[in-house]
């Protein structure tokens, strides 16, 4: 994998018609300044809207990944940024005439010919990557898919489909350096479909653009295939016919398992989506772009995370935590002896948190609160949770230093057990509702794993 960030050295273009709308579309590749990120840009549409490629903003992914902002959508855009993440370029404008991407051929080679004419230049300054420390997974149990990420030093893909189809039935395929294999290995293995989901995908009002020459078609029950309902759908006027591998018009396979290198390849263009190129293992069972997405969301949030840390925290924490009290300090404004929050153990950015507090008999309250049964107050543990709600909150906002946290209502308040000297407590504070700067948590306090406390806090946001 290269290490310094890439752009390409002039424009590129390409044009055709949208697997989905039918839409004619000419796509213009053009260079990108450092940090830019993936962009795509409506030429047709007044203002030239634009669009980045980023997990936030997927809207649809009925077989294919759609994005969209302030109303502007982009279709079927793994193809596209499959190419871009297989060649690792990170910063690119895309120019589109019209809202999808040309299908072409049904791969992402055609968009890797088109670049490499453009011609890749490095740019100088590193690139961002999003380094798996521990497995995260994804699991669906009812479409039985499992997506499964491992550290690794290199971005590799382990894939394999199990297809209940006599024609495909499992699959396997692999990828360990996208320098040496994606070009020649999976760039060019096209998108396929199955005949029994034409005719719904065309009452969907998808696959307009869809034809035996950009998709591969797959017969898998010879004895009940109305053939002349696919010729109906493609408005093919010429004899089709089923294959010896169950392929209508027995149409040669670039590779013998195309089908999940295809998967592969759609795989790579989703988890392009995190914004940053992995350094991960990904194992991927039976996903489709439903999945991918809900794991590119995951790992998404982990490179939030991580930024957050990489920014605040100074000295290393080596997976034990995520933030100490001094990076803490420069978020949230309470001070001694106020500052009930230590350590933030872990958190999903715009979810939830969890925090530590040591408490010591060195705490100030414990001379008055009492002095011969020191018990921590009911109403600090609820600061606690509070500062570490504030906390939450605050990470949401670009400049957190400007902004202030003041919370407005507590309900269904519970004490469960006593907080002394010595305990360690940990707050936990799930994120239930955002909207307009005002929000609310479920938060638990515990000890020891013993539930302490428990409250709805809610909470607004106001300019210092």
């Amino acid at each position: 994998m290269t290490s310094m960030q890439r752009t390409i050295k002039r424009p590129g273009t390409i044009s055709g018609i949208g697997l989905h709308t039918g839409n004619e579309c000419t796509v213009t590749f053009k260079p990108a300044p450092i940090n830019h990120g993936v962009v795509f840009v409506r030429e047709d549409l007044e203002g030239h809207p634009e669009i980045e490629a980023n997990i936030n903003y997927v809207v649809e992914i009925t077989r294919g990944t759609t994005l969209a902002k302030d109303g502007h959508k982009v279709h079927t855009v793994e193809h596209l940024l499959a190419a871009l993440a297989g060649l690792q370029i990170d910063n690119v404008i895309v120019s589109m005439n019209n809202n999808e991407p040309p299908v072409i051929d049904g791969s992402a080679k055609p968009f890797v010919d088109v670049l490499l004419e453009a011609g890749i230049a490095e740019q100088d300054s590193p690139k961002n990557y999003l380094e798996i420390e521990k497995p995260i997974s994804y699991n669906d149990r009812e479409n039985g898919v499992d997506l499964v990420v491992v550290p690794s030093d290199e971005f590799r893909i382990t894939f394999m489909v199990d297809y209940k189809s006599p024609a495909l039935g499992t699959q396997y395929t692999s990828l360990v350096d996208l320098d040496a294999e994606f070009v020649d290995e999976f760039a060019s293995a096209r998108t396929f479909c199955f005949l029994r989901e034409v005719e719904m995908l065309k009452e969907q009002g998808l696959i307009k653009g869809g034809s035996l020459s950009n998709a591969i078609v797959v017969c898998d029950n010879p004895e009940n295939a109305d053939l002349d309902r696919l010729k109906e759908a493609f408005s093919i006027e010429e004899e089709v016919s089923i294959g010896k591998n169950g392929i209508i018009n027995d149409v040669p396979l670039r590779f013998y398992n195309e089908l999940v290198r295809h998967k592969l390849v759609d795989l790579i263009g989703d988890l392009s989506l995190i914004g940053v190129p992995l350094k991960a293992h990904v194992l991927a069972a039976r996903s489709g772009h439903a999945a991918n997405v809900e794991l590119a969301k995951i790992l998404r949030k982990e490179y939030e995370k991580k930024k957050l840390t990489s920014r605040y925290q100074q000295r290393p924490v080596h997976g034990k935590y995520i933030l100490d009290v001094n990076a803490i300090m420069k978020f949230i404004p309470h001070r001694y002896p106020f500052l009930l929050v230590d350590r933030v153990l872990d958190m999903v950015p715009g979810e939830r948190i969890i925090t530590l507090k040591n408490v010591t008999m060195n705490e100030h309250f414990f001379q008055g609160h009492f002095p011969a049964r020191p018990v921590m107050p009911g109403v600090l543990i609820l600061e606690a949770m509070g500062q570490s709600g504030a906390f939450l909150l605050l990470n949401m906002y670009d400049k957190p230093e400007e902004k202030l946290a003041y919370f407005i209502g507590l309900d269904n308040i519970k004490f469960r057990r006593t907080v002394v000297p010595g305990d360690t407590l940990i707050c936990d504070l799930e994120m239930t509702m955002f909207r307009r700067n005002t929000t609310k948590f479920a938060g638990k306090a515990y000890v020891d794993g013993e539930l302490a406390a428990e409250a709805i806090l809610k909470a607004i946001i106001v300019d210092k």
